[in-house]
């Protein structure tokens, strides 16, 4: 595995609160990841220490094996695309694009062209009077037409139709299997984006509770649906991170691949197996870590 981006401790404190808590983790070269977690947790925090827009309190980064902070060599090869991207007032969308492609080294002005269209951003209107979609369009446009070796998309596509939103993800796929880099995607909209990322980095409270492989998060867990009695005796002695109850049935998701073995004995005892989302499980994941109740039992009035 070839790490780009090396984190190790890195804390950041504002005043009483910490954003980051001692996190450590690696980014690999030419993987698409999923950032995730809650408003709060971090991610914001930790993309601005990395492309050294903030610094940390203590701990390191490492990006290309070198220090990112006044590094025009690591910072010329990333782009950081970020929700509440900043503008002069009389700026244009075109006025943004000529700009990135003044600074990134990979910039391909046919793939921007062809994005524009895509996105029907117009060109010569104020970047303060486009509506929010538009705003984020321009973002979507820098990031992708960059090509930078590594780019960060910080929610950029908030205020996107679901249309747009399927406009980004398809073009940013296409263009990573001709030109792979390294990016990382944070996002509410998990399960729209899960069958674009490869790796699984979630922070939850300032700290990472979960970096694996999209694949391996799939198998990480496990829903078994029943009478409550069976289900309970299947599950006791597991890590449950989710219950539901409706009447006499039972819903319980924990952790952990299940062999065939374990399905066998599933089948046997009369219970159903159901899919767990990556988006229901990551939730589920952080509301077990940060030690909120595992049961919500729903009573049917007759």
């Amino acid at each position: 595995m070839t790490a780009v981006i090396e984190v190790r401790s890195l804390t950041k404190r504002y005043k009483d609160k910490k954003a980051l808590d001692d996190v450590t983790f690696d980014v690999r070269k030419d993987t698409i990841y999923g950032f995730l977690g809650r408003n709060g947790a971090g991610k914001t925090t930790a993309m601005s220490i990395i492309t050294a827009q903030n610094f940390p309190t203590s701990g390191s980064v490492r990006v290309f094996d070198e220090e990112p902070y006044e590094n025009a060599r690591v910072l010329s090869r990333m782009c950081f695309v970020r929700e509440s991207q900043k503008y002069p007032d009389d700026a244009h969308p075109r006025h943004a694009l000529a700009a990135a492609r003044l600074f990134f080294p990979n910039w391909d002005q046919e793939l921007a062209e062809r994005l524009v269209d895509d996105f029907q951003l117009p060109l010569r209107t104020p970047i303060k009077k486009l509506s929010r979609g538009q705003l984020s369009a321009v973002g979507v446009i820098i990031g992708i037409a960059s090509r930078a070796e590594i780019t960060f998309f910080d929610e950029p596509y908030l205020g996107l139709d679901a249309v747009a939103r399927q406009i980004f993800y398809d073009r940013l796929l296409a263009d990573y299997a001709e030109h792979p880099r390294t990016v990382m995607l944070s996002s509410h909209l998990i399960d729209e984006v899960a069958n674009l990322i490869e790796r699984v980095l979630v922070i939850d409270r300032g700290r990472i509770i979960m970096d694996q492989s999209t694949d391996e998060t799939r198998d990480a867990a496990a829903t078994v649906v029943g009478p409550s009695a069976a289900v309970d005796d299947f599950v006791r002695g597991r890590e449950v991170i989710h219950r539901e109850s409706l009447g006499r049935v039972a819903s319980v998701t924990v952790l952990g691949a299940l062999g065939a073995a374990e399905r066998a004995e599933v089948e046997a005892a009369g219970l159903d197996l159901a899919p767990v989302s990556l988006q229901q499980l990551i939730v589920r994941r952080t509301q077990h870590a940060a030690g909120q109740p595992v049961s919500q039992t729903q009573e049917v009035h007759r």
